[in-house]
């Protein structure tokens, strides 16, 4: 029995011929098709022609352990990406397996494969991040076109084109510099500059309106107060900033469909029209003046609108923004019932306190009345101007409180989803652009 073991043993590696841990003596330098002697084992003559022929006619891919299988006309309509072309994909072949063994992101490997399969379309997974997702599609070498499309497909096409500007061009480097304001140094000194003209508008805004200042802000004899000049100032510096960007701007069209550059433009309309009716009604006290002074304390109230300028500064404010208008079906989903239950519960609370002893009160004259109720109290806030004094009544506002919460409750996860996409797509875009850098850094240190 020795003897048959020693002879079973190979001479040079010492490793019993046949066990399943033996390495083979050299790699095949491409891959085989199978061998019918693989089959013989203890099946029937059917099955064993079925797996040999299934294994002949499929692509095994194996990615981290996760194995799928296709045919290799489908990988052949797209002959330029990894998978698709043999030779590129010859270098992942495993020889004694019999499969491509590719250590990548397992979660994306199905959607990778589905693009094949249906000709073309392409769906993240909805686990998979999305700089992960990129790099599995530079990987498999889909193209820059596939994954351009993809990036537009998820929201990138707005800082594609802001990245892709002329920056020879006089007019593109003064976008740049009031767009970007990483652009440069001259660029962050001028966006602090901007930021502090805002605030020290919106604090003369507040200011003015003291009892000790206001009144006289309010008096005709006083034409100019010192409140009057800061905002000369501030308005200066923002009509020359909505005039540098207006001229600099690539496309005038897209220029007058930036909500925020309309506020910018509402922003300063207010002083120029407060100026020109002071100038006009100078020495007629109870002229013109009088009569345009609500106008005129209404139209101070646009200034307000220049808070909103601090969004260009702030990326998070950005994001705010940008997730409100991509929700805004759902937000008007959410009005639209917020408006049902609160004509429902409004007519409800008016009929039922109507049913109280006659010696008291109704805090509810009509149904409009009640809408006030129905919305402070979906809301969960409860001013306490208002309230139901009968048991019915407190039963229909304890319904319209929980429904308030069940509703309001409905689109926030929508919110939060659209908000953590666009805070994905701004990480990725803070990751080409510092790639971008230390690319370039490395070629002119080259």
């Amino acid at each position: 029995m020795e003897a048959a073991l020693i002879s079973s043993m190979d001479v040079t590696g010492g490793e019993q011929k046949g066990s399943p841990w033996a390495q083979p003596r050299r790699a095949r330098p491409r891959e085989a098709p199978p061998r019918w002697s693989d089959y013989q084992r203890d099946l029937t003559e059917d099955r064993r022609r079925a797996e040999y022929d299934h294994r002949r006619c499929r692509v095994v891919i194996n990615v981290s352990g996760l194995k799928l299988e296709t045919q290799p006309e489908t990988l052949a309509r797209f002959p330029d990406t990894l998978l698709g072309d043999p030779v590129r994909r010859q270098q992942y072949y495993d020889a004694e397996r019999r499969e491509y063994f590719f250590d990548r992101h397992r979660p994306s490997a199905e959607a990778i494969l589905a693009f094949y399969q249906t000709g073309g379309k392409l769906h993240r997974p909805s686990e998979v991040p999305l700089d992960v997702f990129t790099d599995e599609l530079r990987f498999f070498q889909l193209g820059d076109d596939v994954i351009e499309k993809y990036r537009e497909k998820e929201g990138f096409s707005v800082a594609s084109s802001q990245l892709s500007l002329n920056r020879d061009g006089c007019f593109g480097k003064l976008w740049l510099f009031l767009e970007l304001p990483g652009s440069s140094v001259w660029a962050k000194l001028y966006a602090v500059l901007c930021v502090c003209f805002i605030l020290l508008s919106i604090s003369s805004l507040c200011l003015e309106t003291l009892p000790g200042f206001s009144e006289r802000a309010q008096n005709p004899e006083v034409e100019f107060t010192e409140f009057f000049w800061i905002e000369t100032v501030c308005v200066a510096w923002f009509t020359l900033e909505v005039v540098l960007r207006f001229v600099a701007c690539p496309s005038k069209k897209d220029y007058f469909r930036s909500v925020l550059n309309v506020f910018d433009i509402l922003a300063i309309v207010p002083y120029f029209i407060t100026v020109s009716v002071v100038l006009a009604s100078k020495g007629e006290t109870s002229g013109l003046y009088r009569k345009a002074s609500l106008t005129l304390r209404l139209m101070r109230l646009v200034r307000v609108l220049r808070i909103f300028k601090l969004s260009r500064y702030s990326e998070g404010l950005k994001m705010m923004g940008s997730t409100l208008a991509g929700s805004g079906s759902d937000i008007g989903m959410l009005l639209v019932f917020m408006v049902i239950l609160v004509i429902l519960f409004a007519s409800a609370i008016y009929f039922v306190e109507q049913l109280q002893p006659e010696d008291s009160e109704s805090h509810f004259s009509s149904i409009p009345d009640a809408f006030w109720w129905a919305i402070v109290t979906m809301v969960t806030l409860g001013y306490g101007d208002t309230y139901p004094q009968t048991g019915a009544g407190k039963f229909v506002g304890s319904l319209c409180a929980l429904a308030g919460i069940l509703t309001i409750s409905l689109p926030v996860p929508v919110i939060v989803t659209q908000f953590d996409r666009l805070y994905n797509q701004r990480m990725e875009k803070d990751w080409e652009e510092r790639t971008k850098k230390n690319v370039q850094g490395t070629e002119e240190v080259d």
